[in-house]
């Protein structure tokens, strides 16, 4: 794919990518939910939700979310007047989740009126396999593969490290949450990550959409460790969204929360955002699920501890 000189995005993880291959300089869009890294903060906003959503719970944000659905076919709508302002020559979107970002299909539509004429491009990772090779797909796609490369070329390296201290070890049994309410466990990328990790992940499904299971399910599950990530959530939202849930989370997870090691997590740093953050993910899991492995790093705006 030739290179290309503007560059919009409509998913953090595709920002997060561009960032992260030194292409910031010809990013003129981002997502409304784009906010790493700091410097794209100033960048116009191409996306918003169609209803208010800051604030809300996980039920009243699923509610929303099915309301949109039903009304328009997606949560999130495209700023075309913004959009055409900033004549892209390439798009970047989504196929992997219709909740999370504008679906492909809204994208292509958009940039089908725009006089620049872009190139749209959509990421669609389902694994850890597949986040890497989006970085190449955007590498490639602003000319600079080598770039591209070597920022894989890191990412597996710190993530072989992970595997290399873990390896041989007990893996603790874990439960992740990447919703409340309802309550879903994780697919996608997330299993894998807990495995390389050292986890062992008593339900979920890798490479494949998170699902939903009823609180009656989870009952009798008794993890090692639980974790609350609520996708799209940063740390306080997921804090704030584990107190308000706090009685089922103590009844499916009673031994993890007794013994210190229930945790709520900062998914939109670490979990929700298939991007170059996947090392900095595996990385905060190796160090909560074997801590003594890692006694030097610091939890601290990373992890917040559910007390009994």
């Amino acid at each position: 794919m030739s290179r290309v000189g503007r560059i919009a995005s409509l998913l953090p993880s595709a920002t997060e990518i561009v960032c992260a291959l030194g292409l910031e300089d010809r990013l003129v869009g981002v997502s409304h939910c784009c906010d790493h890294p700091s410097p794209i903060g100033g960048k116009p906003r191409l996306t918003r939700p169609r209803f208010p959503l800051d604030g809300l719970s996980s039920g009243e944000i699923d509610a929303a979310v099915r309301q949109a659905l039903r009304e328009f076919g997606s949560v999130y709508e495209v700023d075309t007047e913004r959009l055409a302002a900033v004549a892209p020559d390439l798009l970047l979107t989504q196929g992997v989740c219709e909740v999370c970002a504008v679906p492909t299909r809204d994208a292509a539509a958009a940039a089908a009126g725009l006089a620049s004429c872009p190139s749209v491009l959509a990421l669609d990772a389902h694994d850890v396999a597949g986040v890497l090779e989006t970085i190449h797909l955007v590498g490639r796609a602003g000319g600079v593969p080598q770039r591209a490369e070597q920022c894989v070329r890191d990412i597996e390296r710190r993530i072989a490290a992970i595997q290399a201290r873990v390896a041989g070890r007990p893996a603790p049994r874990v439960l992740a949450l990447e919703w409340l309410d309802p309550p879903f466990v994780p697919g996608h990328w997330l299993p894998e990550m807990v495995a390389l990790a050292g986890g062992n992940l008593v339900r979920g499904a890798a490479g494949r959409p998170s699902f939903g299971a009823r609180w009656e399910e989870l009952a009798g599950l008794d993890p090692d460790v639980l974790l609350v990530m609520p996708c799209g959530f940063d740390l306080v939202a997921a804090r704030a969204d584990a107190d308000r849930y706090r009685a089922p989370l103590c009844a499916v997870a009673p031994r993890a929360i007794r013994s210190a090691r229930a945790y709520a997590v900062d998914a939109n740093a670490h979990f929700s955002r298939p991007g170059p953050r996947v090392a900095d993910g595996v990385e905060l899991l190796a160090a909560l699920l074997h801590p003594d492995l890692f006694p030097a790093v610091s939890l601290e705006e990373r992890a917040y501890l559910l007390g009994d």
